[in-house]
């Protein structure tokens, strides 16, 4: 196969020229491999370069770093693979496993679509052209026809995390996996357990933030391999729940995921009114992928916390049980404080809005209730509701409430309306009163008490709109006489 365009002229000029010197110098075989010919076939650009040497790819990197002016990074002693930090990455590696030809090479990688490579001739000013395709695998036309395929029985064995990243692969590209790699990853899945954390977490993550994370992943769960990195969310299968539910615990957590994909896609069919601002508030990357993660884990803690009372299956707390379970299952994977904070505390109040909502029919929204839920979840207040809304679509049991999203979306509605008018107003503005306030004027001693009165204050600004610094000082007075001490001056 060949590739009938020039793509080497999309880069620098002077990178190629660097890429010559290199070759000529150290007298190496110079080939590009692996996702950059990929893309090439594909007819898109390749940000990044994948470049292998029949020997000595640390000194070419280390020139090759030097003449650019980048840095050259050492990835791995053992196999020689060097990274050159540029205005892009140069990936410089040898022969793998001691082959001494490409071929043996490219049949030594992972995946049959990542297996191919053109040849650098560092006398040209480019590559030969058109470009011909050393293809060993098949891999031009797995690529043509959108398939996964390992290159060899060994793959996993080699490298379990190869177990993840085919299904990666699958998520970033849209492809199907291959059935006999299929068997093989089932086969082989028991082995991810050797690879390393980090790894893991970051193809997964890949996996998430792809367009077809809830397909894959339900895929990955099919032949077991989610249980494998997630061993918790086993205990959902079979777990059944309430007729308002029409699945197992597992499967509404899919499901809650694929919802939660589709509201990312489109927020305003389910909040009539709200699309701008749910859009802006989405196009921040990680809250997306914050939101699916909840989504998935949402009802981690409910196999714990079932019990059957008066013949009814409750979970009672399995919101506050799953935000701490979470926090343990990103521990684990390394996670950052920040991303773990976050999804953690979505699990852990996904249930609020429900329980909004109830009091929504019983007694209307107060402005309290608003401010007890902003001062909760802070700017994540959409992100809240978008997670309920998911939770919402995704149990269709003969039991669920009628027009129970209707009612959500005009729950979040009247809060966004009550938060605008009363809550934020409080919170963006100074306090009326300080601790030190609460010394001069009234006598008062640091303590918990002062956690109290200044939270009250701000309580009675939200429901009395206008309220003033002297207003304060009096709603203390009585407060302080309410409870039998003096007042102070």
């Amino acid at each position: 196969m060949l590739i009938c365009k020039d793509w080497l002229k999309n880069y620098p000029h002077e990178l190629i020229s660097a890429l010559s010197h290199a070759a000529r110098c150290h007298q190496v075989e110079m080939y590009f491999a692996g996702g950059a010919v990929r893309d090439w076939i594909c007819g898109k650009d390749s940000y990044d370069l994948d470049v292998t040497v029949n020997a000595h790819p640390f000194e070419v990197a280390r020139s090759l770093a030097e003449e650019l002016g980048g840095s050259f990074v050492p990835l791995d002693d053992e196999e020689g693979v060097a990274r050159v930090a540029w205005r892009m990455d140069i990936d410089i590696s040898s022969f793998r496993e001691g082959a001494t030809h490409i071929v043996e090479d490219l049949c030594r990688r992972d995946f049959t679509i990542n297996a191919m490579a053109v040849k650098f001739d560092p006398a040209l000013p480019g590559l030969e052209y058109p470009y011909d395709i050393i293809d060993p695998t098949g891999g031009a036309d797995d690529l043509k026809n959108g398939i996964i395929r390992a290159v060899s029985e060994s793959v996993f064995v080699k490298d379990p995390l190869r177990l993840i990243r085919a299904y990666r692969f699958m998520a970033s590209f849209g492809f199907a996996l291959d059935p006999v790699t299929k068997q093989l990853i089932r086969k082989c899945s028991g082995l991810i357990g050797s690879a390393a954390t980090e790894r893991i977490s970051y193809e997964m993550e890949r996996i998430m933030a792809s367009d077809r994370a809830s397909d894959v992943i339900a895929q990955m769960a099919e032949i077991g391999l989610v249980w494998k990195i997630f061993p918790e969310l086993e205990r959902g299968v079979g777990c059944k729940q309430p007729a308002s539910h029409h699945l197992d615990v597992f499967s509404h957590n899919l499901e809650t995921l694929r919802m939660m994909e589709q509201l990312q896609q489109s927020p305003a069919e389910y909040f009539p009114g709200h699309g701008r601002e749910l859009k802006e508030y989405l196009e921040q990357k990680r809250r997306r992928v914050w939101l699916r993660w909840a989504a998935f884990f949402h009802d981690i803690a409910k196999p714990e916390t079932y019990e059957l009372r008066d013949g009814r299956r409750t979970f009672y707390n399995h919101d506050r049980s799953g935000g701490r379970k979470f926090s343990e299952v990103a521990r684990r994977l390394h996670w950052s404080n920040d991303d773990t904070d976050h999804v953690a505390r979505f699990i852990s109040l996904h249930m609020w809005p429900f329980h909004l909502n109830n009091s929504m029919r019983k007694t209307g929204i107060t402005a309290k209730a608003c401010l007890r839920l902003v001062k909760t979840i802070g700017s994540e207040l959409p992100g809240l509701f978008l997670l309920a809304m998911a939770d919402s679509l995704a149990g269709q049991g003969v039991d669920k409430p009628e027009n129970m999203e209707i009612s959500l979306a005009e729950l979040y509605g009247r809060v966004d309306a009550v938060c605008r008018k009363s809550v934020l107003p409080v919170l963006q503005s100074p306090p009326l009163l300080t601790g030190t306030d609460l010394v001069d004027l009234f006598d008062l001693q640091p303590g918990p008490i002062f956690g109290t009165i200044l939270s009250g204050i701000e309580k009675a600004r939200v429901v009395h709109e206008g309220m003033t610094r002297d207003d304060a000082v009096g709603w203390v007075r009585v407060y302080l006489k309410g409870r039998g001490q003096g007042t102070g001056g």
